[in-house]
């Protein structure tokens, strides 16, 4: 296939390494949306709840989504794969000690400022749904404080090829929310659950910290800020910070133009999120989780031809994945909300108001799983001013047709998800143009046939589930969570097997990357023994 075949195994193991436990994390963030559907319903106390995250999930990506991504971990690896560890711990204990005290100030700030933030979120609250607001914020900047710990401690054991730990402390953090949806929620209402995120993400940061400790023996505090790979980060991260921030943003900006529409609004718009980002979590953060280190290693050793086939291959396969899933939430949208969330509080109005809004949303998942992988081909490229740059075009063009089509449709929500989707499939197009100008090709041909192919496949997937959907409705009762279930899981396993006789037919060479994944983690087993 042109990539060195040790590499490609060495992605699939670590690719798979990676889905799995998102995957499961993935499936536990659904079994806590639902908790919350369940326990509270779609109403102006989770409209609060989930405003609450959006200034505390900004400071996160800020200081260490965007740090990591752009500046550490390519700084970090290069001095590894130089074998030049003492200066790379070095600059490790400058970056991990520096951003540990900004973390600190951010949140005692956070915690102070509180009243003057939460505008920024929700701007047409007031009374007692801001007082709450405030209330909840201030629980959960806490909680941001260990999931950015978390994140530093992913960021090296990433650099370190060790995957495992990082995927399971996400799994705690689910566990930790639902049990306070569930056992403190029936008691002390939204506050339950907030403290159940603060203990989950205190897990998060703790289950990895001992396989830490392992490599982080040359870890100083130290605030070595004239080193020149601390300025190289420096230089790599503060536009990266609003690069990788931008979708964010978006979602912010969003949420708080939904503020000021019906109660519920900004839960339809939470949950219906969350359903499109359970493929994009499992498939396309997993994939390009697993292949950043070996991008930054071949762009650190000038492997310039590799380095472009890597691209490619990781962006086909996220895209057969993504692109049949963005078609199955199309199609299955009010079968699948219907299913993980009418219970309880939540009634058959909010599911229809859910799975209006995921049929938007769904319309992102192809361009959002690409940016994924496009995005650190920059950062592997030392080149952070390109995505601050097509980042700025998106929050632009994103609140412009917010705003266009809340005044000018009857969209309602369903027009901010629609925003988003055409925003980010226009920040897509255009990293992928100069990408390619960039590097003087990117495999092109391959990537859109591959496209292609897979589109062709997916609308007759698309076509065979939605008749095999209706046919199953008629034939079950949807009151029951069996009936639910069988309208969900039989067109989902039909769409499954027609896309998956199509890839086979065309011979997809990005069906062999996926099941020589699940090939080398079977052969890495015995090793252990």
């Amino acid at each position: 296939m042109g990539v060195n075949q040790m590499s490609n195994r060495q992605v699939a193991r670590n690719a798979t390494i990676v889905m799995i436990g998102i995957f499961i994390s993935r499936v536990l963030g659904l079994v806590r949306e639902r908790a919350v559907a369940q326990v509270f319903g779609r109403t102006q106390q989770t409209d609060a709840y989930f405003a609450a995250f959006g200034i505390p999930d900004l400071m996160y990506y800020l200081l260490v989504g965007g740090a990591l991504s752009a500046a550490f971990i390519p700084v970090f690896t290069s001095y590894l794969a130089q074998d030049d560890e003492e200066t790379a711990w070095h600059v490790a204990s400058t970056f991990i000690t520096a951003t540990v005290i900004l973390l600190l100030i951010f949140t005692v700030v956070g915690e102070i400022f509180t009243p003057q933030l939460a505008p920024l979120v929700a701007y047409d609250y007031s009374g007692e749904q801001l007082a709450l607001l405030v209330q909840l914020m201030r629980i959960v900047f806490p909680a941001v404080l260990f999931t950015a710990l978390a994140g530093l401690e992913m960021g090296v054991l990433n650099s370190y090829q060790h995957f495992t730990a990082p995927v399971v402390g996400p799994i705690l953090y689910n566990l930790g929310i639902i049990a306070g949806a569930y056992v403190l929620g029936p008691k002390y209402g939204v506050f339950g659950m907030a403290v159940g995120l603060v203990v989950g993400a205190f897990g998060n940061f703790a289950i990895q910290l001992p396989v830490l400790l392992r490599y982080t023996r040359a870890y100083r505090p130290i605030l070595d800020l004239r080193h020149p790979g601390i300025r190289k980060m420096g230089a790599l991260m503060l536009p990266a910070m609003v690069g990788l921030s931008v979708n964010q943003l978006n979602l912010m900006i969003s949420q708080n133009i939904a503020s000021g529409l019906a109660e519920g609004s900004i839960t339809a718009l939470r949950l219906a999120n969350r359903l499109m980002q359970f493929p994009l979590g499992v498939f396309a953060m997993g994939i390009s989780t697993a292949v950043f280190p070996l991008l930054t290693r071949l762009a650190a050793t000038n492997a310039y031809k590799e380095l472009k086939e890597t691209y490619s291959l990781g962006l086909r396969t996220v895209l057969i994945i993504t692109i049949p899933a963005s078609l199955g939430l199309l199609v299955l949208g009010e079968p699948i909300v219907r299913f993980l969330f009418q219970t309880g509080e939540f009634t058959v109005a909010d599911t229809q108001a859910t799975a209006y809004a995921l049929f938007f949303y769904a319309l992102a998942l192809p361009a959002l799983s690409g940016i994924q992988l496009t995005s650190r081909m920059f950062y592997a490229l030392y080149d952070t001013k390109t995505p601050v740059k097509i980042g700025i075009l998106s929050v632009i063009v994103s609140t412009a047709l917010s705003l266009l089509f809340l005044n000018f449709t009857g969209l309602d929500y369903g027009g901010l998800a629609l925003a988003f989707s055409v925003a980010t499939t226009v920040n897509f197009i255009v990293y992928i143009l100069i990408l390619r100008k960039k590097l003087g090709g990117i495999d092109g041909g391959r990537i859109l046939t591959s496209v292609v192919k897979s589109s062709l496949a997916s609308l007759v997937m698309g076509v065979v589930v939605y008749l095999s959907s209706n046919l199953v409705g008629q034939w079950v009762s949807l009151a029951t969570t069996r009936g639910r279930l069988l309208q969900m899981a039989i067109p989902m396993l039909i769409g499954i097997i027609v896309y998956g006789v199509f890839l086979l037919a065309f011979r997809m060479e990005e069906l062999e990357f996926l099941l020589s994944a699940v090939k080398g983690r079977k052969k890495r087993l015995p090793a252990k023994e």
